[in-house]
């Protein structure tokens, strides 16, 4: 068999090293791919590890890049442009992780917690690498989403020739992965059970339930029975089937059974790592997916060493393959690894594309302005005010709306409020809150909010979001300021019947200009559509698990009950 195969790239030949064996200090060995130019030279590599399978990201060499809503876009074709980075004089090698596509091993738990470290199996990859007569003994990596996180869980071990990552859309915080706000979403199931417009996981004999290893059959068998009480989860039958047969999606099973945040998430939370990372590191997000906005920013404050931030436009779903932020990726490993001095550090640490006026705003720190918090109070007749509600209760009596379980219905019910059209450009950036009074008639219900930029001519677009289970209304005081709410997530507390309780939802980080005519409407539920113009963008499982009984919600916002959102306007607005 030749060393190489050879690949005509429109013109331009690759050649590529198939089915390389990389050995891991356990004596397993991981299955990689490396994509080269024809001079058989040193070069420095970017490397690419995920679980999705080196031969589905190949297509980045066949398949012209797709956008949502195409049904040919697969959200797992994510290490990135292999034409771009040969071209760029790179090697591209692209790894299967253990236990996944032709590499040996196997895989415990989500991120493989429960078995070796996926971070250290980075670390050998990396130095293996680095050893190889065609790397020159610099390495960065590359990749979006999965890719972006094995980039940041390989920096905090250290390898000595990883000299810089570049990470693009990657997710961080693993409970909010799956629990926004407590509310379970259906994403990263569509990326395990290859559902939803995604190829799924190349694991070659399933993933092995953490749980299942870890506890007694009769602990296994209480713990599920005390699950099938949730009514949100007894009601869906993907849950009902995977929480009684765990062999099916091991997995899922591991999360389903995990609602609650704590150590069995932090210890696989790259956050928690980022102290020991003192390589350089670039961090780019699009706007619209607002918990990975929020980790992105998260980890930004926590790195250490020389670090970018870049917030850039929305929509959130890039194309797949994945071909977005090269131009920025190679600027960054030309300065880092090729030590061309291009300019890139005399630059501001942070950027940030501001929808709206469509102008970037630049500056050292998260947000890039100084911020004022400031209040939109909910009023009667749907209507969003800088004063609140005089009235009390007996005049402004709630809003409401009950919502039916999807076994009865499928439409969504939505409050709204909504400002005046704003007269001047009025810039917001940064994080938010939405504070609502609520009764509720059951022990839990969800609350979702999303906040929308109207046009005159009646076009929107979100801004941002935000979810809570009511059960997990309780707040972080420690951690908890103006406009920036957090919560533990730590238990789950039934809310009483019939009790008036605020309810403080944290709104995803954004950035706004809202122009002279357009208005801010919000908009509150309990579920989501699942087609409109923001989900059109999103594969088809992107939507959070809804409520499984019929609940009746009155909103209250009166003269006793402040119901508001909490937002950051710059201390000037755009324009002045």
């Amino acid at each position: 068999m030749a060393e190489f195969e050879t690949f005509d790239a429109g013109g331009r030949t690759i050649h590529i090293r198939k089915d390389l064996r990389v050995p891991m200090r356990d004596g397993i060995e991981l299955a990689a791919d490396a994509y080269q130019g024809v001079d058989d030279k040193p070069r420095p590599a970017l490397v690419a590890l995920s679980p999705y399978g080196k031969e589905l990201q190949a297509l980045a060499l066949t398949t012209p890049p797709q956008r949502r809503p195409s049904p040919m876009w697969d959200g797992c074709i994510e290490a990135g442009d292999i034409a771009r980075v040969v071209a760029e004089d790179y090697v591209h090698v692209i790894g299967d992780l253990r236990g996944s596509g032709a590499s040996g091993g196997e895989h415990i738990g989500n991120y493989n917690a429960g078995g070796v470290s996926l971070g250290q199996d980075a670390y050998d990859f990396i130095e293996w690498v680095a050893a190889q007569p065609w790397c020159d003994g610099n390495v960065g990596m590359i990749g979006i989403s999965y890719f972006g996180s094995m980039q940041v869980l390989a920096a905090a071990e250290r390898p000595p020739h990883l000299k810089a990552i570049f990470v693009s859309g990657g997710h961080y915080d693993f409970y909010e992965t799956t629990y926004h706000g407590g509310i379970m979403w259906f994403m990263p199931r569509a990326a395990r059970e290859g559902r939803g417009g995604d190829s799924g996981w190349a694991f070659t004999d399933g993933v092995k339930s953490r749980m299942l290893e870890t506890y007694s059959p009769e602990e296994i068998a209480e713990r599920v029975a005390q699950r099938l009480k949730d009514p949100d989860v007894a009601a869906w039958p993907n849950l009902v089937h995977v929480l009684n047969y765990p062999k099916h999606h091991e997995a899922w099973f591991d999360i389903v059974m995990n609602e609650l945040d704590g150590q069995w998430y932090e210890e696989r939370n790259p956050i928690t790592l980022a102290p020991n990372i003192d390589i350089p590191v670039y961090l780019q997000i699009d706007q619209g997916r607002g918990w990975t906005m929020d980790g992105t920013i998260e980890l930004f404050d926590a790195l250490r060493g020389p670090k970018k931030l870049d917030i850039g436009p929305y929509p959130p779903m890039q194309s797949r393959p994945f071909i977005e932020e090269h131009d920025k990726m190679f600027r960054w490993y030309d300065y880092w690894i090729k030590g061309i001095d291009n300019g890139i550090m005399d630059e501001p640490a942070v950027q940030v594309f501001v929808e709206g006026s469509r102008e970037r705003v630049d500056g050292d720190q998260w947000p890039p302005k100084d911020v004022e918090y400031r209040s939109l109070y909910l009023r009667p007749r749907g209507k969003l005010s800088t004063e609140p509600e005089p009235m009390g209760v007996q005049y402004a009596a709630p809003d409401g709306f009950y919502q039916a379980p999807l076994t009865v219905t499928d439409k969504v019910e939505i409050l709204k409020w909504e400002t005046p059209v704003f007269e001047e450009p009025t810039e917001m950036i940064g994080t938010g809150a939405a504070h609502i009074f609520a009764e509720l008639d059951q022990p839990d219900s969800n609350f979702i909010v999303r906040l929308w930029d109207y046009a005159p001519n009646g076009k929107r677009q979100l801004i941002t979001t935000g979810y809570l289970k009511a059960s997990h209304r309780e707040l972080d005081e420690e951690r908890t300021t103006e406009g920036n709410p957090y919560h533990p997530h730590t238990r789950a507390v039934p809310v009483e019947p019939g009790a008036i309780e605020e309810y403080v939802l944290r709104l995803y980080p954004f950035a706004n200009t809202f122009l002279p005519g357009h208005k801010l409407t919000v908009e509150l539920s309990n579920g989501e559509p699942l087609a409109d113009e923001h989900n059109a963008l999103l594969p088809p499982d992107a939507f959070h698990l809804p409520v499984g009984r019929p609940v009746t919600h009155k909103i209250y916002r009166d003269a006793a009950h402040h119901s508001r959102l909490v937002l950051p306007f710059t201390a000037r607005t755009a324009g002045e």
